[in-house]
């Protein structure tokens, strides 16, 4: 993987000088940067604004960076320090092999694992067929619409772009989800979507990518082998690590001890997936899914799983706050070409075209065995939710022309879903007969 070299908690790449300082600051000063102004502006979201605190975040660091980028049109150079901080800051490395997995795990700790095995079918089928239909509209449609601004891009890339906006985002839909007020079973459905098709994503974005560079000529043997390996190695590997875990916690009766012992399940868990070339976002969803389920029930006391609820919930928390202020703040690094801006505006509802389809497929596929909740695609569609992992592997492409065009595309749709669909689906929901 382009982006698979290490897994260190908030892991920043940085660029040393002599005398060891990161453009002046130290990884403490950056973490202390980032804190500060997450804090700052969850006050004032909660204050003032009173939005979810995830659109909140994102939505004040977003206006703050266009306020600088329009100072700095009037004569006030301040664009240039907050880009050195950003520029500092690795956010592929710091969400893929940083934050993720414990954002994964914590959102996986309160999934119930009957629900999901009610709604298998449809899980799988969305995380995979769903994602794959995506890509292939997504590619062709984005290439069409790129070539009507002018904008060449090959048709690899605009499939590289399909691959990495098709999977909806674990991360911003969990968060949406707590206050959507979506029945209990689309809920699972939307929830369990977004915690597995990732996987998926990132296993066709690789061998996509693969391709783009030149480094492999790709088969139909060596896509079922890496599938294979990545998915059903995840999950093979998360059931083993969970299960070592949950003995562990059966075991003794201290909080103390077993909140490390998910720690180090999270962080060893996830580095040793990646050196077993298996994938580390399937890994922890299950070892979550274990833990959450049968663990928390089966082998903690009541006063384990109440710190061990705190305990997670405060980390997902704290993570989602500074991860949307990064969302935010991102736009300052963009290359905003108005081609690649307008291309994105006519792009964004073809995502949704896209995303309509990919749902609608599957589901009336399954209709025909089983009963749905309705109204199911039409929210399914809307609930869909891009976020940082889109950007994260958006940033990992190499330098260029290329990359700047999906990086812009992809943070235009990223920030659409967002504020747009994030602040309206609940909405949505109570309008539309879910019955």
């Amino acid at each position: 993987m382009p982006w698979v070299s290490r897994v260190i908690f908030l892991d920043w790449r940085v660029h040393e000088t002599t005398n060891g300082a990161v453009c002046g600051m130290n990884l403490f000063d950056i973490i202390a940067i980032l804190i500060t102004i997450s804090a700052v502006f969850s006050y004032i979201n909660h204050r003032y604004i009173r939005m979810p605190a995830s659109i909140g975040l994102m939505l004040i660091a977003l206006l703050m960076s266009l306020s600088l980028i329009a100072m700095n049109h009037l004569g006030l150079d301040l664009v240039p320090r907050v880009t050195r901080l950003l520029e500092s800051i690795d956010f592929s490395d710091t969400l893929m092999h940083g934050m993720l997995s414990f954002l994964l795990f914590a959102g996986a700790l309160h999934v119930n694992i009957n629900d999901l095995v009610r709604e298998k079918w449809a899980i799988t089928l969305l995380a995979t067929i769903g994602v794959l239909l995506s890509t292939v509209l997504v590619g062709y449609t984005s290439s069409w619409v790129l070539g009507r601004f002018g904008i060449e891009l090959p048709l690899i890339y605009c499939m590289l772009f399909g691959a990495l906006i098709s999977p909806t985002d674990p991360i911003a839909v969990l968060g949406i989800l707590k206050t959507a007020g979506v029945p209990n079973s689309l809920e699972t459905k939307i929830a369990g979507e977004s915690l597995f098709n990732d996987g998926v994503g990132v296993v066709v974005f690789i061998v996509l990518l693969g391709i783009a560079s030149g480094e492999h000529q790709a088969t139909f043997g060596s896509v079922i082998e890496l599938l294979v390996r990545e998915v059903a190695g995840g999950i093979l590997f998360g059931l083993a690590i969970g299960g070592l875990s949950f003995v562990m916690l059966k075991n003794i009766d201290n909080y103390q001890v077993e909140i490390l012992i998910t720690l180090a399940l999270v962080t060893g868990g996830y580095a040793l997936a990646q050196v077993l070339q298996v994938s580390g976002p399937i890994t922890i969803v299950i070892a979550g899914l274990l833990i959450g389920n049968h663990g928390r029930f089966l082998a903690m006391s009541d006063t384990t799983r109440e710190h061990l609820d705190m305990f997670w919930e405060l980390v997902d928390e704290i993570l989602n706050g500074v991860l949307f202020v990064l969302i935010g703040l991102e736009v300052l690094v963009l290359t905003l070409s108005m081609n690649y801006v307008v291309a994105g505006i006519f792009i964004i509802p073809l995502v949704l075209i896209a995303r309509f389809i990919s749902v609608g497929l599957p589901v009336g596929v399954l209709r025909l065995k089983r009963k749905f909740t309705a109204n199911t695609v039409r929210i399914m569609t809307w609930g869909g939710l891009r976020g940082g992992i889109s950007i994260a592997l958006a940033l990992s492409l190499s330098a260029g022309p290329e990359r700047d065009t999906i990086l812009t595309v992809t943070y235009m749709v990223v920030v659409f879903s967002i504020l747009v669909q994030g602040l309206t689906i609940s909405r949505m929901v109570r309008q539309l007969p879910t019955e």
